[in-house]
């Protein structure tokens, strides 16, 4: 009876990654930093003293929760133990593999163990299939005004659950022609920005009054738009262009793929690791709030301050 029914609902889940968390981040990216600390697994928590278990994935308050892999229910999970407006959370135990089937109780083969906080499930017991709805977020804002709001992803055994979370990435024949993805989204063409009462965007345009030269370009790019890898490579930052603090004040660097560039004036949602060509970076940071009326713009600076307008370009139609 078992093989006839597996026959007929095969598994559906022969993954090697998690599914998607949260509504509206389907790369499960990661929070980077903000003034209450960083996302990673392993950054400084307690002043230095202690370690972050977990990792802390993207999420809106409010947004809907998904189980990233089949298994059993268990909870409530209080992380916090003072009844705030996020203390819940649920613990998942399961693997990626199993399955439902039809008339069959589900598979709990062992596999994985992970608790989702700051969230409130729909239950807290029973069975659950990869994807299937979870929760939801809860209002972070309220407990941290300005934090990156986000679902601590953690490890029963407090192992890292990093590359469990980042999707499979398909091979990107692109790649060896040399042409960047598009970097912004909304500007499928990496357009350039032209000339407004502050300046003009192209590489080499006058800056300081002439007595200076752009060693950049300026792809358009609207205040708080998703913003994509041109290629793939390894990221480092943070970038600060301004050495001043103010709300754009931050960037990365990626290196790779023959290429070594700096993108400024955006919030990555990491400053370390590797990344793929076309995943997302992170997000346009509000130009609008330091340079009202300007063409909001990613500034994308070579390392060696060689024109990038011909690999931009290159993008079009991509």
């Amino acid at each position: 009876v078992f093989t006839k029914q597996l026959d007929a609902h095969p598994p559906q889940q022969e993954h090697q990654h998690w599914a998607q968390i949260c509504s509206g981040n389907p790369t499960n990216r990661i929070r980077g930093c903000d003034r209450y600390g960083c996302g990673n697994f392993g950054a400084d928590r307690h002043g230095g003293k202690g370690k972050h278990a977990g990792v802390d994935v993207i999420c809106s308050d409010g947004a809907t929760v998904y189980a990233p892999f089949s298994g059993q229910l268990s909870g409530p999970i209080r992380f916090f133990h003072n009844g705030n407006a996020i203390d819940d959370g649920v613990q998942i135990r399961g693997s990626g593999n199993c399955c439902f089937l039809t008339s069959l109780p589900l598979l709990s083969l062992p596999g994985y163990c992970v608790k989702l906080v700051c969230i409130h499930p729909i239950r807290y017991h029973g069975q659950i299939r990869r994807g299937e709805k979870l929760g939801k977020m809860l209002p972070m804002q309220k407990v941290y005004p300005g934090i990156i709001s986000h679902i601590h992803v953690e490890n029963c055994d407090h192992s890292d659950p990093t590359h469990l979370l980042s999707p499979d990435v398909p091979p990107l024949p692109q790649e060896q022609d040399g042409r960047w993805a598009a970097v912004c989204s909304g500007n499928p063409t990496n357009e350039i920005r032209g000339c407004d009462k502050y300046g003009c965007g192209y590489y080499g345009a006058p800056r300081r009054n002439g007595k200076g030269k752009h060693r950049a370009v300026d792809v358009i790019c609207a205040d708080g738009a998703t913003v994509y890898a041109p290629f793939s490579g390894q990221l480092s930052g943070p970038v600060k262009f301004f050495h001043n603090g103010n709300a754009i004040d931050d960037g990365v660097q990626i290196r790779g793929s023959g290429f070594c560039v700096k993108l400024l004036c955006i919030h990555p949602i990491k400053y370390h690791g590797a990344i793929s060509k076309g995943q997302v970076l992170g997000r346009m940071l509000p130009m609008q709030r330091v340079f009202p009326g300007i063409t909001s713009h990613i500034h994308i600076e070579n390392c060696d301050h060689s024109d990038p307008t011909s690999n931009l370009e290159r993008g079009k139609g991509q």
